[in-house]
């Protein structure tokens, strides 16, 4: 896979392994319409095109949104999304030229890290979201990725690699699937894939570090955020990285985090005003869920109870106020639904009459979502429903919030309802495949056999799994209540979809 990372620390799980390397890059050329960044040189763009550059993502996220270690968490998600969205409306020329549409996510993992995938996809560690102690640390890790995309690292390093560019995609997915079970076979299928071609990528990373560093550097000072954020968060991670043996993966010991990158931030830093910023509870509490999601075995919940235990101790007042938060979230994980019920409702309360605070309730979709989860534990879907009906009242864009809403609709037996705002979701998100699945759920509820495999088509589609999608296709067309509509639907998509399957497998054959 081609992906380029912070290179922090060891990669150990699925996701994770597949963070390799970034190289070197040929001059660039300041222009005034990029406000100071630098654009590509004609020879990247030749080699991968951002299409196709954003294809190749797709294609990578379709596999790590089904790997069980990515966090679909509708409030974490949101969390990302928000603050990455709030760094790229101040700083709009790094979504590049062609406008990418960023998606930001995260995945169960303790070691410290991020990644950026081609195309706008950005993942972070569960252990890196714990590890910030502050959202300006957190943003600038966010914004190094942010400027690894929109430098088009990848392209660039292709500019480099004409004959090899795509040989590695393959071998690393592979790794991807692999890693889980045995990191040493994972290694064996990176080697095995990538050969002399890794070799070069490696002797060049340090220039894309420094790179997205001072694109990092500037997305975080115009977002408002506390450059020196960056500082301390790179120092902690460097002495993180002090953890790992000679025995660690080869590629990580290739591009450390060098003192010279520390240098030249710290040199950006020299004469910058300092901007004392204030977090949002938002930020603690999604790091309270997140430890609690990092780890929802036995032992991780009792462990995340001693921590929220201590933090309550010893905390300030908003971490406190998360801690209260992380209690009700590890109750309801061991399925204590009456006591996650009890705290989290004194914590509501508390805050309303909080007037620094009270606007929280509002504005993240934590407290709603867990609320909801509380009583679809209990069994009360009605009461869900009407929960999540004033959530979205409040929160129309919370994507989180509308899935949730689809899915306690369709336990609630109520399948009509579901169906027509699954229908006026889709046609305002188009591109969402939750949406598809979730409306398929819907209509195998209601045994309409040929309309679940149609949504199940579009799902796949979006997602870039072109082969499943014309499969389903199959199936709706010999499905006992297909409709003449339907058959003109099937055959539409069909002669759609297979024409772009077959263009992806004629750019596969001159890839090779």
């Amino acid at each position: 896979m081609l992906v380029a990372g912070i290179g922090f620390a060891a990669p150990t799980v699925a996701l994770s392994q597949t963070i390799t390397s970034e190289t070197s890059f040929p001059s660039t050329k300041k222009t005034a319409s990029t406000q100071n960044l630098p654009t590509l040189g004609d020879s990247a763009r030749g080699d991968l095109s951002p299409i196709m550059e954003r294809k190749i993502g797709e294609q990578i996220m379709s596999s790590v949104r089904h790997d069980p270690d990515y966090l679909e968490d509708g409030p974490v998600i949101e969390y990302l999304t928000k603050l990455g969205n709030s760094l790229l409306d101040k700083r709009p020329d790094a979504r590049g030229e062609e406008k990418y549409e960023f998606e930001f996510f995260a995945v169960r993992d303790p070691v410290l890290n991020a990644f950026a995938f081609p195309g706008g996809f950005i993942g972070f560690h569960s252990g890196l979201i714990l590890a910030a102690q502050t959202e300006s640390e957190l943003a600038s890790v966010m914004g190094h990725e942010i400027g690894h995309v929109a430098q088009r690292h990848i392209a660039r390093m292709i500019g480099n690699q004409k004959q090899d560019y795509l040989i590695p995609i393959a071998a690393m997915l592979l790794a991807a699937l692999a890693a889980r079970s045995s990191p040493d076979a994972a290694m064996a299928m990176v080697v095995g894939g990538q050969g002399l071609s890794i070799q070069r990528q490696l002797s060049f990373t340090r220039d894309a570090e420094r790179e997205a560093d001072r694109m990092g550097f500037q997305i975080l000072r115009d977002g408002g955020y506390d450059t020196s954020g960056m500082l301390a968060f790179f120092g902690r991670m460097q002495y993180a990285q002090r953890n790992y043996t000679d025995n660690g993966l080869s590629y990580l010991r290739s591009h450390p985090l060098t003192s010279e990158r520390m240098a030249d931030i710290q040199g950006r830093l020299f004469g910058e005003r300092y901007r004392q910023r204030a977090d949002g509870l938002d930020f603690y509490l999604i790091q309270s869920r997140v430890r609690v999601l990092q780890d929802a075995k036995a032992q991780g919940l009792i462990d995340a109870t001693v921590f929220f235990d201590n933090q309550i101790k010893n905390g300030n007042e908003d971490s406190r106020l998360a801690a209260q938060y992380g209690l009700a979230f590890v109750a309801y994980k061991k399925k204590e639904y009456a006591q996650a019920e009890k705290i989290l409702t004194e914590l509501t309360d508390k805050i309303a009459t909080m007037p620094q605070r009270r606007q929280w309730l509002g504005q993240t979709s934590a407290f709603a979502t867990l609320a909801i989860e509380i009583e679809m534990g209990k069994n009360r879907p009605d009461l869900a429903v009407q929960k999540a009906q004033v959530a979205l009242r409040d929160l129309p864009l919370a994507r989180g919030l509308v899935h949730q809403y689809a899915e306690v609709l369709i336990e609630a037996k109520n399948y009509s309802e579901a169906e027509n705002f699954l229908r006026d979701q889709i046609s305002l998100y188009r591109r969402e495949a939750k949406l598809q699945h979730l409306l398929a759920k819907t209509y195998a509820a209601e045994n309409k056999q040929a309309l679940q495999h149609l949504a199940l088509a579009e799902a796949y589609a979006l997602e870039g799994a072109l082969p499943a999608a014309l499969q389903q296709l199959e199936i709706a067309r010999a499905a006992p209540d297909v409709k003449y509509f339907d058959h003109s639907v099937i055959d539409a998509r069909e002669r759609e979809w297979k024409e772009k399957h077959k263009e992806e497998l004629a750019d596969e054959k001159k890839s090779k």
